[in-house]
């Protein structure tokens, strides 16, 4: 698939926007306040490394402190921080090293033009289903703390009707400065829909499965972080919180499955990992949340399979993330092994690190650790392009994002195939996979 040039794009977001999100979405596109205007003034984000921090138990104790963790090295991480964080950090005895930022490379740096924009997204959304009407059907799941839509997209054959198949969830950009992710639901949206009909396996699949993707998770971080015209290293949600003046939730440590449990996210909204006032306080969460509720039938979950796309390190994660053990309430031995052997399988096709999610550090409220305790859905995070922050963290430069994307063909493709039952993937189909 070829992605929408800047100009094709631009053409987009003044035509299709004003004629066809109407057909897309059944309304119109909400209204907004601009990004300058989207909230309260914040401190200067940048990125360090912290030196002395090689084994998992560190980077626990340092994510503890409700710093995010971006990078895992041999024997130091990359974390993001403000002026004030990183005093904080030094005065607790760490070693940081400032690094180059995006707005200081020169050299094939990204510039947030080189990324969709929320509406942009939009507008490529309206256009897919507009060209394939009997493949792809949109619609407003919620809207975001600030009242922009947050959509779902289907794809699949027989789009209009709720067929018993196996369904498949993709979500994107639940940390706002993560645009390369939004890049990867575009991409699948078109593969898809380009493919059907002519590529046999992508035509078995959808004949076959439902396909769900949830292109931004988070429209206001995402607006927040690009549109100024400087990208601003947002993570977080642009949710006031009370009785504070830092904004915002991490949306992916708000999840109502051992939310604050374990060490593994804060509970200062100048965290980074603020994991809110309560599960699924983020307004965000509770949206994407309701939705997925929402596809049980007969009291059946009808998603099974699932990946939460995210940057950087390239990484295949599954659960538990809020425990170190393998197992644990409702995670057998024979789940286990069919998480491993399914991210493994997946992580053979583009070339990622499989590994469980507390392999690296204890998060606990995380949105793969939910699906899995709380809805029985084979959930994974994707950790996607580049492996460290010298190829351009957060921001990698947009001549790579085909590239990127297009990276993750045959791992998508992967899921899909195996989201009738995940446990083939360990040899465990003789025991949990009906003839």
């Amino acid at each position: 698939m070829q992605r929408l040039s800047r100009g094709r794009r631009t053409a987009l977001a003044t035509t299709v926007l004003t004629v066809s999100l109407a057909l897309a979405f059944g309304t119109q596109a909400s209204a907004v306040p601009d990004a300058a205007e989207s909230g309260t003034p914040t401190a200067t984000f940048r990125q360090y490394e912290v030196g002395g921090v090689a084994t998992t138990d560190q980077r626990t104790e340092l994510a503890r402190t409700g710093t995010a963790i971006d990078e895992v090295r041999d024997a130091s991480v990359v974390i993001t921080a403000d002026e004030e964080r990183a005093e904080e950090l030094t005065g607790l005895g760490y070693s940081l090293t400032a690094l180059t930022g995006p707005t200081q490379r020169d050299v094939g740096a990204a510039a947030p033009e080189d990324y969709h924009t929320y509406d942009e997204v939009l507008a490529a959304v309206a256009e897919a289903e507009e060209a394939h009407p009997d493949l792809v059907s949109s619609q407003v799941i919620g809207q975001s703390d600030e009242g922009r839509d947050i959509f779902a997209v289907k794809v699949s054959a027989n789009v209009d009707t709720d067929e018993d198949e196996p369904e498949v969830l993709f979500t994107h950009n639940q940390h706002a400065r993560e645009h390369l992710t939004a890049e990867m639901a575009l991409y699948t949206l078109g593969e898809l829909t380009s493919q059907y009909g002519g590529d046999a396996e992508v035509t078995e699949l959808l004949d076959s499965r439902e396909v769900w993707l949830i292109p931004s998770v988070n429209p206001d971080g995402k607006v927040y972080d690009q549109e100024s015209g400087e990208f601003q290293m947002w993570r977080k949600n642009r949710q006031p919180n009370e009785g504070s003046s830092s904004v915002g939730t991490d949306l992916n440590r708000n999840w109502a499955y051992e939310w604050g449990c374990c060490g593994g996210s804060s509970g200062s909204p100048g965290g980074e990992t603020y994991r809110g006032s309560g599960p699924e306080s983020g307004t965000e969460t509770q949206v994407v949340a309701d939705f997925v509720r929402g596809r049980v039938v007969d009291g059946e979950q009808q998603i099974t399979a699932h990946i939460d796309f995210h940057t950087y390190s390239e990484l295949v994660l599954w659960p538990y993330g809020y425990t170190y053990d393998q197992t644990g309430p409702g995670l057998t031995e024979d789940d286990a092994a069919a998480f491993e052997a399914l991210g493994t399988a997946m992580a053979e096709t583009n070339g990622y690190t499989p590994q469980q999610s507390s392999d690296l550090y204890i998060t606990d409220g995380g949105i793969n650790d939910w699906a899995w305790a709380d809805q029985g859905i084979f959930s994974f995070t994707f950790e996607m392009y580049p492996r460290s922050q010298a190829d351009g963290g957060f921001y990698p430069p947009g001549d790579v994002i085909d590239r990127e994307t297009s990276r993750n063909r045959e791992a998508v493709l992967t899921l899909l195939s195996y989201a009738d039952c995940a446990y083939r993937a360990a040899g465990l189909e003789g025991e949990y996979c009906a003839a």
